[in-house]
């Protein structure tokens, strides 16, 4: 499959809107609720590595120094502005725009009707976060289904992932809130030699006094040339979770992990 982008694509589209898997995603009022939050989950065969030829790449952004958590990966997205991407979502789905060319729009429009209302809107929000972050442009994203949303219990949000492939685009344009885009082939991400521990050493404050705990997170290790990236937290849980439901892969238990070491401020 990821000799071939074609066969490869249609996969995807079969596993992610497989009917047994439509499980309802978005509860009512999700646009009001501060907590919600939209993100690409982008693929693509843009890859900046060594390989002589392109394939199949999970494509993220690697936050800069002038937004919280620098360093980490992430998906491009943010939280949605409910006038403006509720617009945007109406001219998605007309003709020749990517919500119009995924091939299980009229189903969900016809069947499920709220919940297509509230899909259209978080992948609205997710391609106009993208278009800001990083410059990727939406007509040229092809829109394969939606993901599990994940829920952050330490900065109390929800995230919706949506995942999209990249069609032709081959550079990227990151604003301030990014260092740089990053691409991880996913026959890398299928190598159970690449995944760790992650010991992270915080410091949080309670009652007015610094406290350090340290907490074990699995991880996956990203070497590029002679840059190594961490792919951890949400982004993480994300990924894997699309592995396992297109490749029926799951990284190693995490006690038979090798263990590298990490800070994180309060």
């Amino acid at each position: 499959l990821l000799g071939d982008s074609a066969a490869f694509i249609e996969h995807l589209l079969r596993v992610l809107n497989d009917r047994r898997r439509c499980e309802r995603f978005f509860p009512k009022g999700i646009s009001g609720f501060s907590s919600t939050s939209a993100v690409l989950f982008l693929l693509g065969q843009y890859c900046d590595n060594l390989r002589a030829s392109p394939e199949p790449c999970l494509v993220l952004n690697k936050r800069s120094k002038r937004v919280k958590q620098a360093g980490d990966l992430c998906f491009p997205g943010g939280r949605v502005m409910p006038r403006f991407d509720f617009y945007l979502s109406k001219i998605l789905g007309l003709p020749l725009f990517p919500l119009a060319r995924w091939p299980y729009w009229h189903r969900w429009r016809d069947l499920r009707q709220g919940e297509s209302r509230r899909l259209a809107l978080l992948f609205a929000a997710s391609l106009r976060e993208s278009l800001e972050e990083m410059r990727l442009n939406p007509l040229l994203v092809k829109f394969l289904g939606p993901l599990s949303p994940q829920r952050l219990e330490m900065f109390h949000r929800v995230i919706y992932p949506m995942a999209g492939w990249i069609i032709g685009q081959k550079r990227f344009f990151p604003n301030w809130e990014v260092e740089k885009i990053v691409s991880i082939p996913l026959r890398d991400l299928l190598n159970a030699d690449r995944y760790a521990c992650y010991r992270l050493q915080m410091e949080t404050r309670q009652n007015n006094k610094g406290k350090r705990i340290t907490q074990d997170f699995p991880c996956f290790l990203h070497q590029n040339r002679d840059e190594r990236e961490v792919l951890w937290g949400a982004t993480y849980r994300i990924t894997t979770v699309f592995l396992e439901l297109v490749f029926g892969f799951s990284p190693p238990p995490m006690d038979a992990l090798p263990v590298i070491h990490g800070s994180l401020d309060k």
